[in-house]
């Protein structure tokens, strides 16, 4: 059930922009870069509050975030179908961004795991399998509204798949606590925690590869409709190929749930890595070759989709679980940090060098985070 509102919350916030981006550019009249503020500042909020959001956590309130923040993300949903003004847009954005930072999967994954210790890897492996179907429900759907009812309509569909998803986590939190009651402990809380990892090199080093990681994803993710048309591919053939992104994501998980013990974290992380450097290598082929956006989809679903899992796998892992909550949220800031800016440095890239300068630079933010990678788990 966690999964399936992670899904509907995903798909109804995370994914509407991208999924809509042309329709709303043609509804509004407004520029790329003026939508493109609206989830970078939600992003930023969101980063903001991500350290606190995990202390709540720790603190036992993990299960009413993910239960009313969708409502709050929602209405906000709701209300950008209304904005008048780019900056009423901004405005909404802001407050989305505090609802994402209570919903998404850094608050999902850290209630996972101070209530399921040790089993808390395959819990979030199997939330991810069928979250990782958010953007092959987001892309279609946003393609057909788009038409129908245009971007600004669209978006009130959207906001009803989260107010589903709202109600859908509040089933699964009772079930949690259910379970809880009958034995699962969940670990205490450390004072301190916090202070003690950000001492470390390692969590800078997990900052810095989850952040490019992420700038890289982020980036490819809000234009990738608009790249794969410079690439060649049609409007639908490009909507299918995007669409496949989730898919992709799903099957990698699949790997690491029925290879997991004969990979380990630190090669599954390598490989996640690994697979996001050659997918921008082939998004670049696809000049000549547009089939293989299809490839490309495939290795940069499958390499984030592995990420997502084992970056709160590999904070428990290198950094402890004491004060887990507080600790996860602090590495989740250069990641969010990096999805706040990738629509607006993605803007900045297409206005100064055109898709060719974003084709480049998403590659050397992979190759970076590689080589970042294989340093951090050489030590």
């Amino acid at each position: 059930m966690l999964a399936l509102g992670q899904t509907l919350v995903y798909a109804g916030v995370y994914y509407a922009f991208p999924a809509l981006l042309p329709d709303l550019t043609a509804a509004t009249g407004w520029s790329v870069a003026e939508l493109a503020l609206g989830p970078t500042v939600g992003f930023l909020v969101m980063a903001a509050l991500t350290p606190f959001t995990g202390a709540w956590i720790d603190r036992g309130w993990g299960g009413e975030m993910l239960g009313y923040a969708p409502i709050v993300a929602a209405l906000g949903v709701a209300a950008l179908a209304f904005a008048p003004t780019p900056v009423i847009w901004v405005l909404i954005w802001a407050v989305i961004g505090l609802a994402q930072a209570c919903c998404l999967y850094e608050s999902c994954f850290a209630f996972l795991t101070r209530r399921l210790g040790d089993g808390a890897r395959a819990a979030i492996t199997k939330v991810t399998l069928v979250a990782g179907f958010a953007g092959t429900l987001a892309f279609p759907l946003g393609h057909w509204l788009g038409r129908v009812l245009g971007g600004q309509g669209a978006l009130l569909v959207f906001a009803v798949l989260v107010v589903l998803g709202a109600g859908v986590n509040w089933i699964a939190v009772r079930k949690l606590r259910r379970l809880e009651r009958v034995g699962t402990q969940r670990p205490a809380a450390e004072r301190g925690a916090l202070r003690i990892a950000l001492r470390r090199p390692a969590f800078w080093m997990m900052a810095a590869i989850f952040g490019l990681a992420w700038l890289n994803h982020g980036i490819l993710l809000t234009y990738v409709l608009l790249l794969f048309e410079d690439r060649g591919a049609s409007a639908r053939m490009a909507t299918f190929a995007a669409a496949c992104i989730g898919p992709a994501q799903v099957l990698g998980r699949l790997v690491l749930l029925m290879q997991g013990a004969r990979l380990g974290n630190r090669l599954a992380s390598l490989l996640s890595l690994a697979a996001v450097a050659v997918a921008a290598i082939l998004l670049v082929s696809a000049g000549a070759v547009p089939a293989l956006i299809f490839a490309f989809s495939a290795l940069q679903g499958a390499g984030m989709g592995l990420m997502s899992i084992l970056r709160p796998v590999l904070v428990a892992e290198v950094l402890g679980r004491r004060g887990f909550g507080a600790i996860s949220g602090a590495a989740s800031v250069a990641p969010i940090l990096a999805s706040a800016a990738a629509p607006s440095v993605g803007a900045a890239m297409l206005a100064l060098g055109g898709p060719a300068l974003i084709y480049a630079s998403c590659l050397g933010f992979a190759l970076i985070a590689l080589g970042l990678g294989a340093a951090l788990l050489r030590r």
